[in-house]
């Protein structure tokens, strides 16, 4: 007899990383609940012993990019970064607004590494598995979207432009 993995104490970095990818509540509740769903249906499909977690984030991003591929996003709004209170801690709602239209900017395969790797802290070849391409393409986005990041919270930009005299 199998016995069924825990899928609930996994369920608040799902939603982290939902929320994340799609810059809206509501779109990240019905990607984790999507996920479950197709967990459950595939459940059978995942190997006891190995990383239930992996398994998971790659179900999600699987079906993520199946969203994307079926209906083209609109520009990515993070609402709630616009609306975080500012007293207190100006300075890091400032930051925190900042990061997060940073991230929402960058291009998607971009952040999905970086979210991957910096916010859920897998490790490259997790994290390639997750998103189904190589280790050293894993490392060349994330270092593009490092760099990218550097470059926008610093207010420069993205491009270089030259001058022409």
């Amino acid at each position: 007899m199998r016995t069924r993995p825990d899928l609930i104490e996994h369920l608040p970095r799902l939603r982290r990383y939902a929320r994340a990818l799609t810059g809206d509540v509501n779109r990240a509740d019905d990607l984790v609940q999507d996920t479950l769903e197709r967990a459950l249906a595939k459940l059978d499909l995942w190997q006891p012993g190995s990383d239930l977690r992996a398994w998971l984030f790659t179900l999600m991003h699987n079906l993520f990019v199946n969203q994307i591929r079926i209906k083209r996003p609109q520009e990515t709004v993070m609402e709630d970064a616009l609306d975080e209170p500012v007293s207190g801690g100006q300075m890091e709602a400032l930051a925190a607004r900042d990061i997060h239209a940073a991230l929402a900017r960058l291009p998607e395969e971009q952040r999905e590494v970086l979210l991957l790797v910096g916010l859920e802290q897998f490790g490259y070849a997790e994290a390639a598995q997750v998103l189904g391409v190589p280790t050293g393409t894993v490392m060349s986005r994330l270092s593009r979207a490092r760099e990218r990041m550097r470059q926008m919270l610093a207010g420069e930009p993205a491009v270089k432009l030259k001058l022409v005299i």
